[in-house]
């Protein structure tokens, strides 16, 4: 036994003694004001990792203390990238109190706390807009799930957002910084023989895109479907995710899964590529109809591009569409119908209200039906005849449903 204990103290010696040195030889490649720097396992292994690293197979292996990986911290005059991985220190507490870790758990922070997040540009008409800066110096944690930003604007209810400072980017010994796009799915191209799709899209975000998602996956679980969802764009965090696959939907899938841990400043490509490959998984796994979420609202500009695109319009057979007020509603409603998107129902949080519901029925000419009607079993064979006569109305039939 001591020999044994011996032989592997000396080998991780050995392997230390590898890893500086190679550490110390690409050094001298870095430029003057950039370094690496080596980072214990153990240390590592306390930070606490945010939802948008949870596909990261190399972080995952090295936070495991006897794995013999090197792990290295990239420092000085680096501009980090949407995707990069950084470990960083939290200075002071603000908006965002919680992290939400890899399993879903959301872990109170404390000043002093090394969180690994990482960093991406945020859109967020209710909380804060941000983007990736230019250099590790100081930032903010500007979405719950995992986004380190520097914030450019935030709602007037915002508290300011809690404060980090980057500690250096997570690389591997030459110093290659770690980046989620490096664990991203196998992209896919557009699915020919695809099932049934239905995209839940609305006026912005808060609207009831997500809860009209997971009861529309409800009901079509209740009719026997193996059903599929994703969230193809915004801001990575997993209260989405859990929900719909709550609700019955396996697989799921959002963006990150694809390698984008926010879908902002994506260009039309890059969410092309997004939507094409998260659908292919879903078609490859089974699925017999897909749900899949568009964040934000129709007016933010990557939404707006990827509805307005012929791609989309491929990819999906009908629209739910999910407002706060019936103006939004009509407005929504028209938006789409001049694009010849085909919109099948309202709902969302203006069905809190019955007279909102009665007034955004008669605005759009479009059944209005509370998120929880789309739970039923039936909802399967009315969206089928929506379908066939390119119209909402059937869903307005369901017996027994809180519809307008």
């Amino acid at each position: 036994m001591v020999k044994l204990v011996t032989t592997t103290l000396n080998s991780r010696r050995r392997l230390s003694l590898t890893m500086m040195n190679s550490i110390q030889s690409h050094r001298q490649q870095l430029s003057p004001d950039i370094d690496v720097e080596p980072l214990g396992h153990e240390r590592l292994a306390r930070a606490k990792a945010a939802y948008t690293t949870r596909h990261v197979g190399w972080l995952a292996r090295t936070r495991r203390a006897n794995d013999p990986t090197p792990v290295s911290l990239l420092r000085g005059d680096v501009a980090p990238r949407s995707g990069d991985l950084v470990l960083a220190r939290v200075d002071k507490l603000g908006q965002h109190k919680h992290l939400e870790l890899i399993d879903g758990r959301r872990s109170r922070l404390f000043v002093g706390d090394e969180v690994v997040l990482c960093y991406g540009n945020r859109y967020a008409p209710d909380q804060f807009e941000a983007e990736v800066p230019h250099d590790l110096g100081p930032c903010q944690l500007v979405a719950a799930g995992g986004i380190a930003a520097r914030v450019l604007s935030l709602h007037s209810t915002m508290d300011e957002a809690t404060a980090l400072t980057p500690l250096g980017l997570l690389c591997d010994i030459k110093g290659r910084p770690v980046n989620l796009g490096d664990w991203a799915l196998e992209r896919m191209r557009t699915v020919e023989h695809r099932p049934l799709t239905i995209a839940v899209v609305g006026t912005t975000m808060n609207s009831g895109k997500t809860t009209a998602a997971a009861y529309l996956v409800k009901g079509l679980v209740r009719s026997g479907l193996k059903v599929g969802a994703a969230k193809i764009t915004g801001t990575g965090a997993g209260g989405d995710v859990w929900f719909m696959r709550d609700a019955g939907a396996d697989p799921v899938f959002d963006f990150t899964d694809a390698g984008f841990p926010t879908t902002y400043r994506a260009t039309l490509e890059q969410t092309h590529a997004i939507i094409t490959t998260l659908q292919g998984h879903l078609t490859k796994a089974g699925a017999e109809v897909i749900v899949i979420e568009v964040a934000d609202g129709l007016y933010q500009d990557e939404t707006s591009a990827l509805l307005t695109s012929p791609l989309f319009a491929k990819s999906v057979d009908g629209l739910i569409f999910a407002a706060g007020d019936s103006m939004g509603a009509a407005a929504g409603a028209e938006w789409l119908r001049q694009r010849q998107l085909p919109v099948y129902t309202v709902t969302g949080m203006l069905t809190r209200s019955p007279l909102a519901m009665r007034e955004a029925a008669t605005a759009t000419d479009l059944p209005v039906v509370a998120s929880d009607t789309l739970a039923d079993p039936a909802v399967l064979a009315t969206l089928k005849i929506c379908m066939k006569t390119h119209s909402g109305y059937a869903l307005a039939q369901q017996p027994g449903q809180r519809v307008c």
